[in-house]
């Protein structure tokens, strides 16, 4: 059973508006056992809207269609699906009968625009809205649905959780689809595709695809399945997830179920500083802050984190830090013996069990021959040693400095599991 999603308005192919319906509706449908096949953004064009409706019925049983239902005259949708489907207006009383409630909410009459809100196609079935004034429409046409929602994602995402989903589940039997994602730091794309190759080979065997979802410092690899049995798909995927442990343990930070709110990686940290009852400081150059900004994110952290010392030039990193100017005029402000000294320093300073640092070249100017962009020295100062390493990230500037902020937190998070 497969479904395809249509949004429609212009501000979307402008660029003035980003399309989340698409990516709430795909993973509602996904947890639901739906399988989406395609989205589509068509513009408030008749032609347009037309052409997307004929290709989608030909890939997908249930077309989703977000937009352009407003009482306006650039919404044009509801004239172009009873176009569409050979059929003429009807009014209808229980729609307008909502649009009405709504309207005394705020102690206001309906107008003439907002009661032909209440006009629908004649083949289809209301569903309504309590939260706005367009009702959705349901066509079952040909042994296909098509479902027109409003595009305001808070009417739309109370429509698809609290009415198409059981009435699509209560029209269809879908099979079961499971995502479990596992979550990798310290080693690339390419590098770590290489490495679990034949793992990977062994996952047709049980109906098990793998995409990798590489971001700045960090891949992604997720795992899904479908079938009849949740149960067997569960333990299928944590299976193959025990042979991967024993392949590439030293990269995992997590996991991820789809669906399930995730733990980032400054999460991970928290917890396990909260669960030691230990605390961290920071002390950064070419992440001007971010790192700081990743771990003050997670709700609490004021628990285990103390603060930072940005030292952005040799002057703070001197002044307060105490980092060495002859160690800073002979070695550079990216190296290992200065990034070490700021690890020291503002673990003394701000008396924390821990302590990171990070100095490097962000870019994309400041690189020479033997530091070109991108290179990043990271320190970890812990209560009896400081542990350092240096990178290579590439010369793109935003991503060096969040591929920094990984890196140390990541480094942080392996001394902490020990």
């Amino acid at each position: 059973m497969q479904a395809e999603i249509i949004t429609i308005g212009d501000e979307i192919l402008i660029g003035q508006i980003v399309d989340t319906n698409s990516a709430f509706i795909g993973q509602l449908l996904n947890l639901n056992g739906i399988s989406v096949k395609q989205i589509s953004s068509v513009s408030d064009n008749r032609e347009h809207i037309i052409k997307a409706l004929d290709e989608a019925k030909e890939r997908a049983d249930i077309i989703l269609i977000t937009g352009g239902l407003g009482p306006t005259k650039d919404d044009i949708t509801k004239k172009t699906l009873c176009e569409y489907f050979n059929t003429t207006m009807r009014f209808d009383e229980t729609a307008y009968q909502d649009v009405v409630n709504l309207f005394a909410q705020y102690g206001k009459t309906v107008t003439p625009i907002n009661r032909l809100q209440a006009e629908v196609p004649a083949i289809c079935e209301v569903i309504r809205n309590y939260n706005g004034t367009a009702p959705c429409m349901w066509f079952d046409v040909d042994g296909k649905v098509y479902i027109s929602m409003p595009g305001v994602p808070y009417e739309m995402k109370a429509l698809m959780k609290n009415q198409i989903i059981p009435k699509l589940k209560s029209r269809f039997k879908f099979p079961f689809i499971y995502h479990k994602t596992v979550l990798t730091q310290g080693i690339g794309e390419s590098a770590l595709s290489e490495l679990i190759s034949d793992w990977e080979d062994s996952l047709g065997s049980v109906n098990i695809k793998l995409a990798y979802l590489p971001a700045p410092g960090m891949v992604r690899l997720r795992l899904s399945t479908k079938g009849e049995n949740e149960t067997v798909l569960h333990s299928n995927v944590e299976s193959k997830i025990e042979k991967l442990k024993t392949i590439i343990s030293q990269y995992i930070y997590g996991y991820e179920i789809f669906g399930v709110e995730n733990e980032t990686l400054e999460q991970t940290v928290g917890k396990l500083l909260r669960e030691k009852n230990k605390t961290v400081s920071t002390a950064e150059s070419c992440t001007g802050g971010y790192i700081s900004h990743l771990i003050t994110k997670v709700p609490g952290s004021s628990e285990y984190y103390i603060g930072s010392v940005i030292s952005y030039s040799y002057e703070i990193k001197e002044t307060e830090l105490g980092v060495s100017k002859d160690i800073l005029d002979t070695q550079g402000a990216v190296s290992q013996p200065v990034v070490e000294q700021m690890a020291r320093a503002i673990r003394k300073k701000y008396n924390t069990d821990y302590s990171i640092s990070a100095s490097g070249i962000a870019g994309p100017s400041g690189g020479t021959k033997d530091k070109p962009v991108g290179t990043v020295w990271v320190a970890l100062a812990t209560p009896d040693k400081v542990i350092s390493e240096k990178f290579q990230f590439g010369n793109h500037r935003e991503r060096n400095i969040q591929k920094t902020a990984n890196a140390a937190l990541n480094m942080l998070r392996k001394e902490l599991e020990g």
